[in-house]
């Protein structure tokens, strides 16, 4: 069994928790909380399971580093401390971990990613012989393999778009939601999600690692934006009010253009309340969903729509993005020390899965 630690109990942490208690190969170890009001819980109630798991969290990072994990599922959020997390990770795997996280934008594709961010990275891998893969939590499989792999199905491939179509009053991170993202605020606050070149730093990666794995080189990245106010006071069930006149709904698009035209698009359609912007693609089921387009021929559309957690439908993105990271840490145990990408990590069948139960 590989012992597992997962650091961060937020949306993804506790859906990394469960991916891990359920993986055949893997064995939780610890987990690794900030607020002082979790240390002490059982992992499983935590995640939100009905059974103890008999692993209390704990914030003494140094003393899990030092009982020697073989992986670390990094859940903790990098929005709007990167910093800190790139230091989180650096530790882990200078500690000889594999590190799966969603948590750093700039390594997604790490070829293209700052020296700020790589070196250390691949540093902390010469040192400890750990090793890090970095996947997308919107979610990374939606904006790599699910594309390529579509794209092997036509006879010719004109335009390849990734879209997130998402309802926000469905999504428990007021601070993501009202500050990162701006939805709530006046419409001449500058969200920091939206600020120019902030779009291309965080999917521009995925898109040069489609293009590399397509064999064509991206002339010029591009980014467009729409908002949208609200017209009326909303009220939703996760976050409280929204003022009407306050940003509801925004639009963006990420394009990759090859020979000058965009060819591989990544788009987020986003909004706090259906009302807003209701012109604009809608989730199939009210809640949110994630389609890859395939232009050319044949068309092909692929929608993947997926529910976790009850109510709280944001957490079915969640955990597929953590399942795409969960499970490929065997994987990474078996493979050279190394910082890897998507296209490095294969998708693999959920072997040893099937009819397992889980509560």
């Amino acid at each position: 069994m590989i012992s597992t630690v997962v650091w961060g109990t937020g949306n993804v942490g506790r859906a990394a928790i469960r991916a891990v208690d359920a993986h055949p190969a893997l064995h939780l170890t610890a987990v690794l909380v900030h607020h002082p009001d979790k240390v002490g819980r059982d992992a499983g109630e935590l995640a939100g399971l009905d059974r103890s798991l008999g692993v209390p969290a704990t914030d003494d990072i140094e003393a899990v580093l030092a009982a020697g994990p073989r992986a670390v599922v990094y859940a903790a959020s990098g929005d709007i401390r990167p910093d800190e997390a790139l230091a989180d990770i650096v530790r882990a795997v200078g500690a000889g971990a594999v590190v799966v996280s969603p948590a750093l934008y700039p390594l997604y594709d790490h070829r293209s990613a700052p020296a700020e961010f790589r070196d250390p990275v691949l540093a902390a891998v010469e040192a400890g012989g750990g090793s890090l893969f970095a996947s997308g939590v919107d979610p990374g499989w939606g904006n790599d393999v699910l594309p390529l792999l579509m794209s092997g199905l036509g006879s010719r491939i004109d335009a390849i778009r990734c879209q997130e179509v998402f309802d926000y009053s469905t999504y428990e991170q007021p601070d993501s939601v009202r500050y990162l993202v701006g939805m709530g605020q006046p419409m001449d606050y500058e969200p920091p999600m939206l600020i120019p070149s902030v779009p291309t730093m965080v999917w521009g990666g995925q898109i040069r690692m489609m293009a590399r794995a397509l064999g064509v080189e991206v002339d010029d990245i591009r980014e467009t934006l729409e908002r949208r106010p609200l017209e009326s006071t909303v009220t939703t069930r996760t976050m409280g009010e929204f003022e009407a006149g306050t940003q509801g709904a925004i639009r963006f698009e990420v394009q990759g253009f090859v020979d000058g035209e965009p060819r591989i698009v990544i788009e987020h359609i986003t909004r706090i309340h259906p009302s807003c912007a209701p012109d604009w693609p809608s989730p199939p089921d009210g809640s949110g969903a994630h389609k890859v387009i395939i232009e050319g021929r044949p068309r092909i559309e692929v929608t993947v729509e997926a529910s976790d957690e009850g109510e709280n439908r944001s957490a079915g993105g969640n955990a597929t993005a953590v399942g795409r990271l969960v499970n490929a840490i065997d994987w990474l145990v078996e493979a050279e020390p190394g910082l890897y990408d998507a296209l490095d990590v294969p998708l693999r069948p959920a072997t040893g899965k099937l009819g397992r139960k889980q509560s």
